[in-house]
Protein backbone atom coordinates (compact mmCIF):
# COMPACT_ATOMS: atom_id res chain seq x y z
CA UNK A 1 0.00 0.00 0.00
CA UNK A 2 1.22 3.35 -0.84
CA UNK A 3 1.93 6.28 1.67
CA UNK A 4 -1.13 8.23 1.04
CA UNK A 5 -3.01 5.01 1.67
CA UNK A 6 -1.08 4.49 5.18
CA UNK A 7 -4.45 7.06 7.00
CA UNK A 8 -6.80 4.23 6.14
CA UNK A 9 -5.11 1.24 7.34
CA UNK A 10 -4.26 2.93 10.36
CA UNK A 11 -7.80 4.88 10.63
CA UNK A 12 -8.66 1.10 10.84
CA UNK A 13 -6.54 -0.48 13.43
CA UNK A 14 -7.29 2.39 15.86
CA UNK A 15 -10.62 4.20 16.51
CA UNK A 16 -8.98 7.14 17.73
CA UNK A 17 -6.89 7.96 14.45
CA UNK A 18 -8.57 10.78 12.60
CA UNK A 19 -9.32 11.04 9.12
CA UNK A 20 -7.65 13.42 6.82
CA UNK A 21 -9.13 17.26 7.25
CA UNK A 22 -10.02 17.74 4.06
CA UNK A 23 -12.30 14.44 3.73
CA UNK A 24 -15.97 14.89 4.09
CA UNK A 25 -18.72 12.92 5.43
CA UNK A 26 -20.86 14.22 2.00
CA UNK A 27 -18.45 12.41 0.28
CA UNK A 28 -18.17 9.29 2.37
CA UNK A 29 -21.65 9.00 2.04
CA UNK A 30 -21.82 8.77 -1.65
CA UNK A 31 -19.50 5.88 -1.36
CA UNK A 32 -22.77 4.45 -0.16
CA UNK A 33 -24.72 5.52 -2.85
CA UNK A 34 -23.03 3.66 -5.74
CA UNK A 35 -19.86 2.86 -7.27
CA UNK A 36 -19.91 5.08 -9.63
CA UNK A 37 -20.29 8.01 -6.98
CA UNK A 38 -17.51 6.22 -5.07
CA UNK A 39 -15.29 5.91 -8.26
CA UNK A 40 -15.95 9.94 -8.96
CA UNK A 41 -14.96 11.40 -5.54
CA UNK A 42 -10.95 12.17 -5.01
CA UNK A 43 -10.68 10.03 -2.07
CA UNK A 44 -13.26 7.05 -2.52
CA UNK A 45 -11.16 5.11 -5.07
CA UNK A 46 -8.33 5.48 -2.49
CA UNK A 47 -10.39 3.76 0.34
CA UNK A 48 -11.97 1.26 -2.03
CA UNK A 49 -8.96 0.03 -3.37
CA UNK A 50 -7.48 -0.43 -0.19
CA UNK A 51 -10.43 -2.04 0.87
CA UNK A 52 -9.77 -4.63 -1.74
CA UNK A 53 -6.34 -5.10 -1.01
CA UNK A 54 -7.35 -6.24 2.65
CA UNK A 55 -9.55 -8.87 0.80
CA UNK A 56 -6.58 -10.04 -1.61
CA UNK A 57 -8.86 -8.73 -4.52
CA UNK A 58 -7.28 -5.33 -5.83
CA UNK A 59 -6.55 -6.42 -9.42
CA UNK A 60 -9.91 -5.28 -10.96
CA UNK A 61 -9.49 -1.80 -9.13
CA UNK A 62 -5.92 -1.67 -10.10
CA UNK A 63 -6.68 -2.43 -13.66
CA UNK A 64 -9.50 -0.20 -14.18
CA UNK A 65 -7.31 2.64 -12.93
CA UNK A 66 -4.38 2.13 -15.27
CA UNK A 67 -7.47 2.10 -17.98
CA UNK A 68 -8.10 5.11 -17.43
CA UNK A 69 -4.58 6.79 -17.17
CA UNK A 70 -3.84 4.59 -20.77
CA UNK A 71 -6.93 6.37 -22.27
CA UNK A 72 -4.84 9.33 -22.07
CA UNK A 73 -1.84 8.52 -23.77
CA UNK A 74 -0.91 10.85 -26.48
CA UNK A 75 2.34 9.28 -27.63
CA UNK A 76 1.56 6.50 -30.17
CA UNK A 77 5.07 4.82 -28.86
CA UNK A 78 3.71 5.19 -25.25
CA UNK A 79 0.75 3.78 -26.42
CA UNK A 80 2.17 0.86 -27.69
CA UNK A 81 4.32 0.56 -24.73
CA UNK A 82 1.52 1.21 -21.79
CA UNK A 83 -1.07 -1.50 -24.17
CA UNK A 84 2.01 -4.25 -23.54
CA UNK A 85 2.64 -3.81 -20.11
CA UNK A 86 -1.64 -4.01 -19.47
CA UNK A 87 -1.71 -7.04 -21.68
CA UNK A 88 1.58 -8.35 -19.86
CA UNK A 89 0.23 -7.49 -16.14
CA UNK A 90 -3.66 -7.82 -16.47
CA UNK A 91 -4.57 -9.79 -19.15
CA UNK A 92 -1.98 -12.49 -20.47
CA UNK A 93 -3.14 -15.89 -19.04
CA UNK A 94 -1.60 -16.75 -15.79
CA UNK A 95 -0.08 -12.74 -15.44
CA UNK A 96 0.53 -11.35 -12.19
CA UNK A 97 -2.80 -9.83 -11.39
CA UNK A 98 -5.07 -11.39 -13.91
CA UNK A 99 -8.60 -10.13 -14.23
CA UNK A 100 -11.29 -12.25 -14.90
CA UNK A 101 -12.53 -11.88 -18.54
CA UNK A 102 -13.93 -13.94 -21.09
CA UNK A 103 -12.12 -15.41 -23.97
CA UNK A 104 -13.63 -13.68 -27.09
CA UNK A 105 -12.38 -10.31 -24.92
CA UNK A 106 -8.86 -11.44 -24.08
CA UNK A 107 -8.76 -12.06 -28.34
CA UNK A 108 -9.90 -8.76 -29.10
CA UNK A 109 -7.11 -6.85 -26.86
CA UNK A 110 -4.67 -9.33 -28.02
CA UNK A 111 -6.00 -8.76 -31.68
CA UNK A 112 -5.70 -4.49 -31.04
CA UNK A 113 -2.34 -3.91 -29.08
CA UNK A 114 -0.81 -4.94 -32.43
CA UNK A 115 -1.76 -1.19 -32.91
CA UNK A 116 -3.14 -0.14 -29.82
CA UNK A 117 -5.81 2.88 -29.36
CA UNK A 118 -7.01 4.69 -26.29
CA UNK A 119 -9.88 2.50 -26.54
CA UNK A 120 -8.45 -1.34 -27.02
CA UNK A 121 -9.02 -1.41 -23.02
CA UNK A 122 -12.78 -0.37 -22.87
CA UNK A 123 -14.32 -3.85 -23.25
CA UNK A 124 -12.16 -5.11 -20.54
CA UNK A 125 -12.56 -2.19 -18.57
CA UNK A 126 -16.23 -2.70 -18.49
CA UNK A 127 -16.19 -6.36 -17.82
CA UNK A 128 -14.15 -5.19 -14.43
CA UNK A 129 -16.33 -2.63 -13.71
CA UNK A 130 -19.19 -4.53 -13.95
CA UNK A 131 -17.67 -7.56 -11.83
CA UNK A 132 -16.61 -4.69 -8.61
CA UNK A 133 -20.47 -3.38 -8.85
CA UNK A 134 -21.91 -6.30 -8.57
CA UNK A 135 -19.32 -8.23 -6.67
CA UNK A 136 -16.92 -6.33 -4.04
CA UNK A 137 -18.81 -3.02 -4.27
CA UNK A 138 -21.81 -4.67 -2.14
CA UNK A 139 -19.67 -6.00 0.61
CA UNK A 140 -17.04 -2.76 0.78
CA UNK A 141 -20.36 -1.12 1.57
CA UNK A 142 -21.37 -3.43 4.11
CA UNK A 143 -17.87 -4.18 5.22
CA UNK A 144 -16.13 -3.08 8.58
CA UNK A 145 -13.94 -0.79 7.27
CA UNK A 146 -16.51 1.18 5.24
CA UNK A 147 -18.37 1.59 8.39
CA UNK A 148 -15.92 2.77 10.60
CA UNK A 149 -14.99 5.44 8.12
CA UNK A 150 -18.78 6.62 8.66
CA UNK A 151 -18.69 6.31 12.45
CA UNK A 152 -15.25 8.04 12.17
CA UNK A 153 -16.67 10.90 10.45
CA UNK A 154 -19.89 11.79 11.80
CA UNK A 155 -20.33 15.01 13.37
CA UNK A 156 -20.75 15.03 17.24
CA UNK A 157 -19.00 11.74 17.45
CA UNK A 158 -18.07 10.97 21.03
CA UNK A 159 -14.73 8.91 20.34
Amino acid sequence: MSRRNCWICKMCRDESKRLPSNITLEEVLQWGQSLEKLMATKYGPVVYAAYLKMEHSDENIKFWMACETYKKIASRRSRISGAKKLYKIYIQPQSPREINIDSSTRETIIRNIQEPTQTCFEEAQRIVYMHMERDSYPRFVKSEMYQKLLKTIQPNNNS
